[in-house]
């Protein structure tokens, strides 16, 4: 997100993007006068505007009141002129108070502007008209601007601090007549010789405090001399001075200084004098230096020496600044005096601001960037009235003005200020505020929707929104956020962007402050309506210590840095400790030192370096706000490393060119200022000749002798000293001046002598000894002479090539080369020995006489091996040899071979590598790993065995790679918790002792930015509360060790869930997003339903099914009526208390036969409304035609194997609520196979109380164990565009009324119906995640989802996902939502989804109170239970039970 400011756009068809006009200079017509106008723009840029746009006023002062020096009773006049359209109204200002001069008969404003001033007045106690002026010129409408200010100095009362005095003077010298007055009399001040006024020239001439100096005296200049004060009225006369002019001295004396030079401050422009007058005999002469170097001031424009030695200098810049030095020398003796002059530059614009155009709630910024020195300071005026920094107009960037919230009282003129103590200037623009263009026809955006906080900090805030309703799509409309205090009616804007972007972030907020927000959108016609104003209020900050004031560093030594600082002005609690941090320069690793005082010596610094300092101060509350860094260097030195690479070059018999480079970076202590060379003859080592040369890097040594050999050396230079000196190189004249104009000829020889590994090469020079040889090249390779390239020095007559591969054939070339380039080659060829080579043993002893076979005996093993750790990758391995001598020093040709592994992986291979010393560094290891060692020496052909091993784990180092397969998950039940999980990273590089999520809504603001949850441990998951619903998170992990934090993972997207949910008539699930997962097991069609060849098939196994069904029921029946009739009445009386304990508001003459929704002929579906009962629990519930219309709940594979795994004997507690089994005594069940699967559920009508109520319902009967029902409330009960008649919900509320009550029956008579299949009496709950919060309410009708199970069409269905919304005009039960206030719940009807051919047993329904957390605990656990053997033979049995139920009614 780009800061504010910074990607703002106008709105509207205009656009202007800060239109800048274009200053009054540019025009060739503007006045030239009007360098500091206050900000007029030509009317140029007004036809980029449109015609409809105002343009931008020229309005500038053509004249500005200048600083003046005026002495009492006289007049002075102040100009002042400005230029604009209209007349503008002047008027003045002294001391910043608007004058009066209607009613002042001193001061008078004249026709152009300017302030006439007469008979000015001044005294000791009475100075009115001394002061600082300004113009202020006003154009009604238009604005107002001030111009520079000026100051009116009055010349003092006429009073002498010295007067001259009588003197005698030798012909020929200087001579000093003092007559010193204040300041701004000096330009008043006049000489007299003899009563008659003195005429001055370059002889004679007056210095600028008043005193008289006259250099190389005549007779003509003896007289009696006076000083005079003249500032109207009649001169003041200063006492008169004798001065005698004596033959000239013979009499030699020393120099000394009649007037010295003293340290003075001009401006830019000025001229500056330095005096310097000396007597002595001889006559000293004078010359002058500058930060000592000698000035030329011959025939130079710039510095003029006047008569007696006084420098004058002409129009002084800033690079004039320095310490002058006069030198007075005799011949006999020198003396010095010196001063400094100090050069102040007036201020100047780099940047002068611009015309502005906005719109109101913007932010604008006018630039302006001043130099000068001493450094301007910067004020703003705003039509003529000084702006004064706050929240909405603040100072940035040094001198540039903000506006912040533009308001229409913000146009005017805006003027920069910049003054400093030689000079002010000004310079202003205009602000013009535009209106909105209407909007063009057509239909404007609606105000957004749904305008949230996501994030709220202490300092910032992120708003997002939904499209207007006009807009859903939105893809076109830009937005604009208007937010402002509370109780501040100054709004600013934030715009969007991009077009269709939804979310803005508002920074540089104020903590625990209430800010207003609203959203506006934009399309191409303009600007739409406006959002329902927010309230947020930003979080508070901690109370922590600000910034320590008056932070210095400076250096001590060339190590150490002293810093110092002041205590924090801001913060709550006392100051308990500072942490100073520093950091070297250009690098990243910064250090801190816990200082309790105010100041610190750091120490053990490099030299001449830069670092950054800052200071945190800490209080209870921890870390305050950090300084700003402070940039200091240490001092420099002496370089500590010598130059690097001294070459020596023969150029001839009497001269050497020497060739180096700069000492190591990091070695050089300070700047090089240069480098000192030393020299001498190899055979006179005590002569030694030294030279210092500037910074270049060569230096040719001339003047030595023939033949002669020299040795060299070089030393780098600071301002501190001499470095170190490289060590002496020799190197020997010619003896006599050689050819280099043509290439050396081929060498006259060359011979290869090849070993093992390596090829001795020696060779004869050229013949020719006449051409100049540098060096040699050697070329080598494999077949070929070009692989490699060695150069050696001329000197030079063996080499042997190393590192080569046994057996194999090389070819070597060689020549000799100078500067003119390389001779003609020489070849020759090898082939290096094979390891097996019988002469290797030969070696090392060439000298011996004899030398004996090698013992093949094996060698003993090296001990005492032990492992180092260095780092986190790397281990140094040490042993022992004893057959070494002990001193342990390896001279013959042994070498060792070092071994290692990890056992993790257990596969992992050895690595190996070879050393020739008592020591090896193992590089390349992975951290926090254990490895193992061991050594073996080995000595031509002899080899000992393994030493033991030694064991080292490398050292910890920071995870290199981030945490693994991050997921995001909602909490059941809880739609604002969400569950992270995640694994550790592949690369821990140590033990994990935590991690640290990050998460935002914007995967692209600055890390800062995210939210930050910590975990502690090596946990891999972690809940995160109260998010925001329908809004799309982004999350990272980073893992930490005890080295620190690792790589964070990519960001993983998940959004939160748009509602608490529930699907009501005609409702479908609502996507919710990548973790959404439909329902209905086996399907991959959408929305869970099956394809349509799959329905066909589907629906033929269930016909077929159905058939198989219909005869076996008939064959059973006619089985059963050969049974005895008293068999048949006893069975029924078993169930008669079962019957009887029901009281039903009908008589127990409108029982009938159960509907079985099949009709035996057909094989057809029947809706439950066709019932023959005139009294039917449930009503107008259609089945549904197929899947489609039963909104699907799952589709993951994990419901399938859920659905697989849940038991049976959960089922039936579900089945044991049904009404239907509390009107008919028996109720029929038909047969299916196992291997049977019906595709399509039907609907049967049972109320299930609400879990909206906190005491959950338990049902109790004769059923297998505990389970849960897991309630679904996405089901939708109607199919799509069949509607619900009012009376129906009546009669299905009625129905559930008619419910028969349980709470009387007796426990033990619901087992009288089974008593063939007896099962241990047991509870079975509803459970649902998060309902214990939630507030009581009736026990309503529940949709219950039942998918069918591949072998009894029993299963659990899997708890819902929370993507779904819910509305609460449609009837349904918000299961997994929390209640909403205001919104009545609708007791309705709903149903159970079934599945094909599935009946219930004739279980009554028993509401007992819930039991404890215990129970519910333990019914939750035994609902994952899967079959045993010995459970499906007891369902067998049941079943079997059921069918002779079945005989007994068809019988009926």
């Amino acid at each position: 997100m780009a800061p504010p400011g910074t990607r703002r756009f106008f709105l509207g068809s205009l656009w202007l993007a800060l239109l800048v006009g274009q200053r009054p200079e540019s025009s060739a017509a503007a006045a030239p006068a009007a360098p500091a106008g206050g900000g007029g723009g030509s009317r140029g840029g007004s036809s980029s505007a449109g015609p409809a746009v105002r343009t931008f006023t020229p309005f500038y002062f053509v004249t500005e009141p200048a600083d003046t020096l005026s002495v009492r009773a006289s007049s002075v006049i102040l100009n002042c002129s400005a230029h604009c359209e209209s007349s503008p109204k002047i008027e003045w200002k002294k001391d910043g108070t608007f004058l009066n001069l209607a009613s002042d008969d001193r001061r008078q404003l004249l026709p152009d502007g300017s302030l006439l001033i007469s008979s000015v007045v001044h005294s000791k106690h009475n100075k009115p008209d001394e002061g600082h002026y300004q113009c202020v010129a006003t154009v009604e409408s238009l604005g107002t601007i001030v111009s520079r200010t000026a100051k009116l100095t009055i010349a003092g009362l006429p009073r002498f601090i010295t007067q001259p005095e009588s003197a005698s003077v030798y012909r020929g010298s200087s001579i000093v007549l003092n007559c010193e007055v204040s300041a701004d009399l000096a330009p008043f001040v006049r000489w007299w010789l003899d009563r008659q006024p003195l005429v001055l020239d370059d002889r004679v001439f007056k210095l600028p405090g008043g005193a008289l100096i006259i250099s190389n005296t005549t007779d003509e200049d003896g007289g009696t001399y006076c000083c005079s004060i003249e500032i109207g009225g009649s001169p003041k006369y200063s006492d008169e001075a004798e001065i005698k002019v004596l033959p000239e001295s013979e009499a030699p004396s020393s120099p000394t200084f009649l007037r010295q030079p003293s340290s003075l401050t001009k401006v830019t422009g000025q001229s500056a004098l330095l005096p310097c007058v000396a007597t002595g005999v001889p006559v000293p002469v004078i010359k002058w230096t500058r930060n000592e170097e000698e000035l030329v001031t011959e025939s130079s424009p710039k510095f003029l020496l006047l008569a007696g030695g006084t420098l004058k200098i002409n129009d002084v810049t800033e690079n004039d600044t320095g310490t002058y030095t006069c030198i007075a020398d005799n011949g006999n003796e020198t003396i010095e005096a010196q001063a400094d002059l100090t050069v102040q530059v007036p201020p100047e614009f780099l940047k002068q601001p611009s015309n502005i155009y906005a719109h109101e709630s913007m932010d604008i910024v006018f630039e302006c960037d001043v130099t000068g020195k001493p450094t301007p300071t910067v004020k703003w005026v705003k039509n003529g009235d000084v702006v004064i920094p706050s929240d909405y107009f603040k100072i940035v960037n040094e001198h540039n003005l903000q506006v912040l919230g533009l308001v229409k009282s913000d146009e005017g003129f805006y003027q920069c200020i910049a003054e400093n103590d030689v000079g002010n200037i000004q310079a202003g623009a205009q602000l013009i505020i535009l209106d909105h263009e209407p909007a063009t026809a057509g239909p404007l955006p609606s105000a957004p929707r749904d305008v949230v906080a996501s994030l709220v900090s202490t300092r910032f805030i992120k708003l997002t929104w939904r499209t207007p309703a006009s807009d859903p799509h939105g893809d076109n409309l830009t937005y604009s956020v208007y937010y402002t205090k509370e109780g501040v009616n100054r709004e600013r804007v934030e715009n969007t962007s991009y077009p269709g972007e939804m979310q803005v972030t508002i920074q540089n907020l104020m903590p625990e402050t209430v800010y207003i927000f609203r959203v506006v959108g934009h399309n191409k016609r303009g600007p739409g309506e406006c959002s329902v104003p927010l309230k947020v209020a930003t979080q508070p900050e901690v109370q922590l210590p600000g910034p320590a004031p008056n932070i210095r560093a400076y250096a001590n030594s060339p190590t150490s840095i002293t810093v110092s600082w002041a205590t924090p002005l801001s913060g709550n609690g006392e100051i308990q400790n500072y942490k100073l941090y520093y950091m070297e320069k250009g690098t990243d690793n910064e250090q801190d030192i816990d200082v309790a005082g105010l100041s610190y010596t750091i120490t053990g610094l490099k030299k001449y370096t830069e670092y950054s300092f800052r200071v945190v101060a800490y209080n209870k509350h921890g870390p305050g706000v950090s300084t700003q860094d402070v940039i200091i260097r240490t001092l420099s030195d002496v370089p500590s490393a010598a130059p690097q690479n001294l070459t020596l070059e023969v150029q001839n018999s009497k001269s050497i060119m020497m060739h180096w480079q700069p000492p190591p970076a990091g070695t050089h202590n300070g700047e090089i200022t240069g480098y000192k060379i030393r020299y001498r003859k190899v055979t006179r080592k005590s002569d030694v000749t030294e030279m210092i040369v500037g910074t270049q890097l060569s230096q040719l040594i001339e003047g030595l002798e023939r033949g002669t050999e020299y040795s060299f050396r070089v030393a780098a230079l600071t301002v501190n000293g001499t470095g170190l000196s490289t060590d002496w190189i020799p190197a020997e004249t010619f003896e006599s001046d050689l050819d280099e104009t043509r290439v050396p000829d081929v060498p006259s020889s060359l011979h290869v002598r090849p070993l093992v590994t390596s090829i001795v090469v020696s060779w004869t020079p050229p013949e020719n000894q006449n051409i100049v040889v540098r060096g040699y090249a050697i070329g080598y390779g494999v077949g070929s002479p070009h692989a490699q390239t060695i150069k050696v020095d001329y000197k030079q007559r063996y080499y042997t090539i190393e590192n080569l591969d046994p057996s194999s054939h090389y070819v070597i070339t060689l020549k000799a080369y100078n500067n003119v380039g390389e001779g003609i080659p020489l070849y020759e060829s090898a082939v290096t020995r094979a390891y097996t080579d019988p002469s290797e043993v030969d070696l090392f002893v060439v000298n011996a006489p004899y030398t004996p076979v090698p013992d093949p005996s094996p060698m003993m093993p090296p001990v005492g091996v032990q492992a180092s750790i260095l780092s986190h990758d790397t281990i140094r391995i040490t042993w022992a040899d004893n057959s070494l001598p002990k001193n342990q020093k390896v001279s013959d040709a042994r070498y060792y071979t070092v071994r290692w592994k990890t056992n993790i992986p257990a596969n992992t291979k050895y690595k190996t590598a070879n050393t020739t010393t008592l020591s090896f560094l193992v590089t390349g290891l992975k951290p926090n790993t254990l490895y193992e060692f061991s050594v073996m020496v080995t000595k031509g052909r002899r080899s000992s065995t393994w030493s033991m091993t030694a064991h080292g784990t490398t050292f910890e180092l920071v995870p290199t790679s981030p945490p693994k397969d991050v997921t995001v998950v909602s909490k059941e039940g809880k739609p604002r918790t969400i569950i992270v999980n995640w694994q550790p990273p592949s690369e821990a590089n140590g033990k994990i002792t935590g991690y640290i999520i990050y998460y935002s809504t914007d995967v692209n603001a600055e890390i800062h930015d995210w939210v930050i949850e910590p975990v502690v441990g090596n946990r891999l998951t972690h809940q995160i509360q109260e998010l925001t619903l329908d809004t799309a998170y982004y999350f990272k992990i980073q893992a930490r060790n005890s080295k620190g934090m690792g790589p964070m993972s990519e960001a993983v997207q998940f959004r939160t869930p748009k509602a608490l949910g529930s699907a009501g008539k005609g409702n479908r699930p609502q996507d919710g997003g990548p973790d959404y997962k439909t329902s209905m097991s086996g399907s991959n069609s959408p929305h869970g339903s099956p394809s349509p060849l799959e329905y066909n098939m589907l629906l033929v196994i269930i016909v077929s099914v159905g058939v198989i069904t219909i005869v076996v029921v008939v064959i059973v029946a006619i089985f059963c009526t050969r049974r005895t009739t008293s068999h048949q009445k006893k069975k029924r009386a078993a169930c008669k208390p079962v019957n009887g304990s029901h009281k039903y508001k009908g008589n127990s003459k409108d029982v009938k036969p159960p509907d079985l929704w099949i009709h035996h002929e057909r094989l057809e579906l029947k809706p439950i409304d066709k019932s023959p009962d005139p009294n039917p629990v449930m009503t107008d519930t259609p089945i549904p035609r197929n899947s489609q219309d039963i909104t699907p709940v799952d589709n993951s594979m994990d419901s399938n194997i859920h659905q697989r795994r849940n038991s049976y004997r959960g089922h039936e507690s579900e089945d044991s609520m049904s009404t239907l089994a509390g009107r008919r005594g028996m109720r029929p069940k038909m047969m299916m196979p196992f291997d049977s699967q019906p595709p399509q559920p039907v609907i049967s009508a049972h109320p299930i109380h609400s879990l909206d109520n906190p005491h959950h319902h338990f049902h109790s009967g004769s059923i297998a164990s505990p389970t849960c029902s897991y309630l679904h409330h996405q089901a939708n009960p109607w199919p799509v565009g069949t509607s619900v008649p009012h009376s129906d919900r009546a009669n299905s509320t009625e129905s559930v009324r008619n419910t028969p009550s349980t709470d009387t029956m007796p426990a033990s008579s619901s087992q009288t119906c089974c008593a063939e299949h007896p099962e241990p009496e047991n509870v079975a709950g509803s459970y649902l995640p998060g309902t214990q919060e939630e507030e009581a309410g009736p026990n309503l009708p529940t949709a219950h989802v039942r998918p069918s199970h591949p072998l009894k069409s029993f299963a659990v269905p899997a708890v819902p996902p929370t993507g779904t919304t819910y509305d609460p005009a449609l009837p349904s039960t918000p299961l997994l939502s929390q209640q909403t206030a205001g919104h009545p719940v609708h007791s309705v009807k709903t149903a159970s989804i079934g599945t094909l051919g599935r009946t219930r047993p004739p279980m009554p329904v028993v509401v007992p109170s819930a039991p404890d957390v215990q129970e519910t605990t333990r019914m939750l656990e035994d609902s994952e239970s899967n079959y045993e053997p010995d459970e499906l033979t007891k369902e067998m049995a049941h079943l079997e039970g059921l069918m002779k139920d079945l005989n007994a009614i068809t019988t009926a």
